[in-house]
């Protein structure tokens, strides 16, 4: 997914898009922030009680799962009430940085 929106970055940057018309637009004041690489066996609850605890009040929690088997795919979606907690989120905690369990997660 990373690799994708990179690919997509780069081509509106090559044919000059400007940043209204960017994707970018339409999500930049999403309260929505992506978080992969997740231990299969967390749940919604430790999600929440993971990114509640510091950065906001979290409105949904969307832990993507198989639809066959109900086990998780491993990422997720977490909102927020106010949409400034996620830029709190990646100024504060660096991709690398943050750990739920002992598996670094990703956010984006």
């Amino acid at each position: 997914m990373v690799k994708q929106t990179q690919r997509i970055n780069a081509k509106e940057l090559h044919l000059g898009i400007s940043d209204e018309a960017s994707w970018h637009a339409k999500f930049k004041d999403s309260a929505y922030v992506y978080v992969g690489r997740l231990p299969y066996d967390l749940t919604e609850g430790d999600l929440l009680a993971v990114f509640a605890q510091s950065y906001g009040e979290v409105v949904d929690v969307n832990l993507v799962r198989d639809q066959g088997t109900g086990k998780s795919k491993g990422f997720a979606f977490v909102a927020y009430e106010d949409q400034r907690s996620t830029i709190l989120l990646e100024v504060l905690i660096p991709v690398e940085e943050l750990k739920i369990g002992e598996v670094p997660g990703e956010i984006v």
